[in-house]
C-alpha cells in the first residue's frame, strides 16, 4: 500500500485520492486540444481512515467552497503542460491544506478591559452625547 507523507505524524493512503484528467483551457496550441493535462484531485474527507476526526473537521472548514456537501475536497491544477506536474501540484496543495488543518487552534483566553479603558470609553460616550445635545434646537419655552 502506497502512503503519501504529509508530515512526520500524518500519512494519506494513495487509494483514498482520486484523480480525474481533463483538457486544460487557455493557450497551448495543438497540445492543449489533444492532451488531457488538467488534473482534478478528489479526496473524500469523512471516509478517510488516514486522518483523525479533528483534522478532518478542520480540513472541511479550511477547504471552504472546494468541499462538496458530501465532504469531498476537490482541488484542480492546470498550470503546467504536463499531466504529471499538474498531478504533483494538486497533491502538494492537498498536503499544504492537511498540514494547516493538523495544527489545532490556540484556545482563546477571555480578557476584560482595564479600568482605564472603561473610563476612557465612558468619557468618549459622554463627549459624543454632549456634542449631539449641542446640535439640538433650543426650545424657547424652557427659558
Amino acid at each position: 500500500m502506497n502512503l503519501i507523507e504529509i508530515n512526520d505524524e500524518l500519512y494519506i493512503k494513495e487509494k483514498e485520492i482520486e484523480y480525474r484528467f481533463t483538457h486544460a483551457s487557455g493557450p497551448g496550441g495543438q497540445h492543449v486540444n489533444k492532451a488531457a493535462t488538467a488534473v482534478q484531485l478528489r479526496f473524500d474527507i469523512p471516509n478517510s481512515t488516514s486522518l483523525p476526526k479533528d483534522v478532518q473537521e478542520r480540513l472541511i472548514t479550511l477547504g471552504g467552497n472546494r468541499v462538496t456537501r458530501d465532504g469531498i475536497l476537490i482541488l484542480e491544477s492546470s498550470q503546467h503542460r504536463s499531466q504529471e506536474k499538474n498531478r504533483m501540484a494538486a497533491l502538494e496543495r492537498l498536503r499544504a491544506l492537511v498540514v494547516e488543518a493538523s495544527v489545532p487552534p490556540k484556545p482563546r483566553k477571555p480578557t476584560q478591559p482595564s479600568n482605564v479603558e472603561r473610563q476612557k470609553r465612558l468619557q468618549d460616550k459622554h463627549h459624543r452625547s454632549e456634542k449631539k445635545k449641542a446640535r439640538r434646537k433650543v426650545d424657547p419655552d424652557l427659558d
